[in-house]
């Protein structure tokens, strides 16, 4: 694997990992009402999400009220993980093969021969 692929394929994990974990908090958020200080994972995915919503107040303008940031920093990241996407979309669409596994194009053809055959022992007998 190139590492300009590795790097992007990394960065793209993160940000999906962060992604699901404001959303999680979003959730949370809605269901645990008033007492949500007090649940345990309501206050996990805080701290979780801290570093994302941290860095998104401090490049948003002071206009944007605090309880929206993590609304924010959910977008922004959603955008970053669409062009990550792009870019490695454009990393595999340089060369032939370059995201693909050697042998990934085998197994198909041999689920397919197994699958096949227990279908004909299974109904002709």
């Amino acid at each position: 694997m190139d590492t300009e692929l590795l790097i992007v394929t990394i960065l793209k994990a993160l940000v999906e990992l962060a992604g699901v974990f404001l959303l999680g908090q979003g959730v949370l958020y809605l269901l645990a009402g008033r007492d949500r200080g007090r649940n345990l994972f309501y206050q996990l995915l805080r701290v979780l999400t801290g570093p994302a919503v941290r860095f998104t107040r401090l490049i948003t303008p002071r206009a944007i009220v605090d309880r929206h940031i993590p609304l924010v920093a959910f977008l922004i990241l959603f955008w970053v993980w669409m062009l990550l996407t792009f870019a490695k979309i454009q990393i595999c669409a340089t060369a032939e093969n370059r995201c693909k596994p050697e042998a990934q194009a085998a197994v198909p053809q041999a689920v397919a021969v197994t699958a096949s055959s227990w279908t004909t022992r299974r109904f002709l007998g």
